[in-house]
């Protein structure tokens, strides 16, 4: 039976939409996403007000969403992630009540207790058949995974498949089944992939960051963890993607062969599977168009959701098979919290995404961080916000030193006996503060404008509004 309808109109009068609802949204296409907005603007014309939305992260390409924000069609936000424009707005106070930021293990997690319902669910899906099955293997607007909305699709009371790439029979290996979906809507566009390249996914020719990853690579190997059956995830940074460059050569030059590569998947960690370092890739989202056309190619690169990914529901959630995860930190403080959520002024600029999930699972959880940006330092008494709490973290890795949480004492050890520039945190502070001065407290207002929700559903923190200079 073809669920076909003719306009995104159309489907949310028939999913019965109404005042106070939810909508959801996944963000594969990340910043080339056009699906969001189409939505939201159908909405808006329909008079349908206080909203909530749930979207697994929300891209500049979304700033639309401020103008409903302000009109009353959304009163209320779930993300895991929020960049920069939108992030500012939040944070001068354009919301009335906080914007709830959870993990990519947590949203699911809460989608399936039933803690953050859905009422209509639309997914972006690059191609789809009438029936509603779907991949975003195929079709010209190929993002790859579709991890991120497989709890949506599973749990929504309505579910709108968008697509424009109409397919005549199912694809081959549906990322979402038809029986899932209660419509489809054919478009012109639902994005552009290039937009899927948002954010730096190539590696640092900077020569400090070129030191980190080295030092990086020393800590893996010296962790005692490098072996036959290593998994790893690494961000898609520039100085994390040096870093598994470098892993790269040790693995190959020792015959190391591990078990998996997880995560937001890169051409780096394409070239480690094709180069025989691990086994397979677990992907839960393609983050260049490299990784696109492998996840179709190739059989060892697979999809998954994101409660394979990294909910605490599920038993066989991949993040606890790592052994080490490569993170970054816009602050990190004495107690090795890490901040990833507000810049040094304080404004929103980014959000957990799958940060605490895999620090809280692996063995090893290693930040890499410069001691310094723009004269203010890394290490700090207290970060802003704690987006991954301290007991997570074990190392922080940057040009000037070695870290290790006081905690891990072991693992210390084996980096002294490696010959590595080991230090309190406490004095790698000193040492930065030496060169920056002690930076002026940040000036935050007394409303709460966001709160941060770990992934066993824990309150970790409130991020308050920015003053008005």
């Amino acid at each position: 039976m073809s669920k076909l309808v003719g306009s995104i109109k159309e489907a949310i009068r028939l999913a019965g939409l109404r005042d106070g609802m939810t909508v959801s949204f996944h963000h594969h296409l990340r910043n080339g996403d056009y699906v969001l907005n189409a939505v939201m603007e159908q909405i808006a014309s329909l008079g349908i007000k206080d909203l909530t939305v749930n979207a697994s992260s929300l891209f500049d390409t979304h700033m639309p969403l401020i103008g409903h924000i302000k009109n009353g069609v959304v009163t209320k936000l779930l993300t895991n992630y929020v960049s920069a424009g939108i992030g500012r707005a939040i944070s001068e106070g354009v919301m009335e009540k906080p914007v709830s930021f959870r993990t990519h293990g947590r949203r699911p997690a809460d989608i399936a207790l039933g803690n953050t319902p859905i009422d209509v669910a639309f997914i972006a899906a690059p191609t789809a058949d009438k029936e509603g099955n779907c991949t975003g293997k195929e079709g010209r607007s190929a993002c790859g995974s579709l991890g991120y909305a497989y709890a949506d699709a599973e749990y929504a009371e309505k579910v709108v498949v968008i697509t424009d790439n109409l397919a005549d029979t199912p694809p081959a290996s549906p990322s979402i089944e038809g029986k899932h979906v209660d419509y489809v809507v054919a478009v012109d566009a639902i994005g552009d992939p290039r937009g899927i390249v948002s954010g730096t996914t190539r590696i640092t020719r900077d020569p400090v960051g070129l030191v980190m990853a080295a030092s990086a690579a020393k800590v893996i190997k010296a962790s005692g963890l490098l072996k036959d059956g290593f998994a790893f995830q690494t961000g898609a940074g520039g100085a994390s993607l040096a870093a598994a460059k470098f892993l790269k050569e040790i693995m190959l030059k020792e015959g190391i062969r591990g078990s998996f590569g997880l995560g937001g998947i890169t051409s780096y960690m394409v070239e480690m599977l094709r180069a025989g370092c691990f086994e397979e890739l677990l992907d839960v989202q393609c983050f260049d168009l490299d990784a696109v056309a492998s996840i179709k190619e190739d059989p060892r690169h697979k999809e998954i959701s994101a409660t394979r990914y990294a909910s605490p529901l599920a038993k066989d959630a991949a993040v606890g098979g790592l052994d080490v995860v490569i993170l970054g930190a816009t602050e990190i403080d004495t107690s090795f919290n890490v901040n990833v959520h507000t810049d040094s002024n304080g404004y929103i600029m980014g959000g957990s995404g799958g940060h605490s999930d895999t620090a809280n699972g692996a063995k090893l959880s290693m930040i890499i961080a410069p001691t310094f940006r723009a004269r203010l330092p890394i290490v700090t008494d207290r970060v802003t916000c704690i987006s991954t709490p301290g007991r997570d973290i074990d190392v922080l890795v940057t040009q000037s030193g070695i870290a290790v949480n006081p905690m891990r004492s072991e693992l210390r050890e084996r980096l002294v006996d490696a010959g590595l520039p080991v230090m309190d945190i406490e004095e790698l502070k000193a040492r930065t503060e030496r060169i920056t001065g002690v930076p002026k407290k940040i000036r935050r207002g007394e409303r709460v404008v966001a709160e941060v929700i770990g992934r066993d559903g824990e309150l970790l923190d409130v991020i308050y509004n920015v003053p008005e200079r």
